[in-house]
């Protein structure tokens, strides 16, 4: 049985934190893992940006509730449901995913949580340490076979332990960094790349 295994933000959604970051004004929020590798080190300083500009954990829910998904995101889940079975691995958190999970037809996802008191962000705890590879090695000890595509840093490691890894509209330091990873810079192309990688006629 074949999987696929997508990244969340950048891939299906905008990402959450730019949002925010335009929204609110305070441009230090416009960094993600395209430009910190380090995940720790870019989460302590965000949560060290939202104490320090007094945002809550509505604020930014507020922010989420006028996302959508990127456009023909949801038409190409569609279409990547009836050939694989299919699971979200992202480092978004299921406080911040869940309006857009909705949007999106409800996949499975596999994210992260925040600890909040009183509204305020005091932490965030990983559920797993390096998860999007511990995610597709535990899918290849249940004999599955995966394709994986995500746009960033942190989605490299998944890329490379999956069969297949393939890079959508990543920024051009990660495709440097990364060339043995196909690239796919529209969905029309992106689905181009999975009917490549399937063992099966699609």
């Amino acid at each position: 049985m074949e999987l696929a295994c997508l990244d969340l933000e950048g891939v299906l959604v905008p990402e959450i934190w730019i949002n925010v970051a335009d929204r609110t004004g305070i441009e230090a929020l416009r960094l993600t893992t395209r430009d910190i590798p380090d995940y720790d080190r870019l989460m302590r300083r965000r949560l060290a940006l939202l104490d320090q500009h007094g945002l809550k954990l509505s604020d930014i829910q507020r922010v989420i509730a006028d996302m959508g998904p990127l456009e023909g995101a949801r038409d190409f889940l569609d279409w990547l449901r009836e050939r694989f079975q299919l699971i979200i691995l992202s480092d978004t958190f299921y406080e911040f995913a869940l309006p857009l999970m909705r949007q999106l037809g409800w996949p499975t996802l596999f994210c992260h949580r925040l600890e909040v008191v009183d509204d305020r962000i005091v932490n965030y705890v990983l559920r797993q340490a390096d998860s999007k590879r511990q995610a597709v090695r535990a899918f290849h000890r249940l004999n599955f076979r995966v394709v994986a595509a995500g746009d960033s840093y942190n989605d490299t490691a998944m890329l490379a332990e999956a069969e297949t890894g393939i890079l959508f509209r990543p920024p051009q330091n990660v495709i440097d960094e990364f060339p043995q990873f196909p690239v796919a810079r529209s969905f029309d192309a992106l689905r181009d790349e999975f009917r490549k990688a399937s063992l099966r006629p699609l």
